[in-house]
């Protein structure tokens, strides 16, 4: 179903993180490290999770220099399109 599927876009200068009711714009200036994580809940305990953690494999972390986010998400590649923005 697709209200449930995060959804990572770029505008401008920002990476667009969109899932369900929320749209958070993150500067890609602000974006230090997209790594994944293979623990269950993510290592960073005061990170903002974003996704279902239950049904999901994998877990995308995006550290920037003010937050770090958890994506629970199946949808593959979404590292790679992350990164390919800051690339970009």
């Amino acid at each position: 179903m697709e209200l449930y599927e995060i959804k990572v876009r770029k505008n401008g200068d920002n990476l667009v993180i969109a899932y369900q009711l929320l749209n958070l714009e993150i500067p890609l200036t602000e974006i230090t490290d997209v790594v994944e994580d293979d623990t269950y809940g993510g290592e960073e305990k005061a990170a903002i999770r974003i996704g279902n953690p239950y049904d999901n494999t994998d877990r995308v972390v995006i550290q920037t220099t003010k937050e770090t986010y958890i994506l629970f998400t199946n949808i593959g590649g979404m590292k790679e399109r992350i990164l390919s923005f800051l690339a970009a």
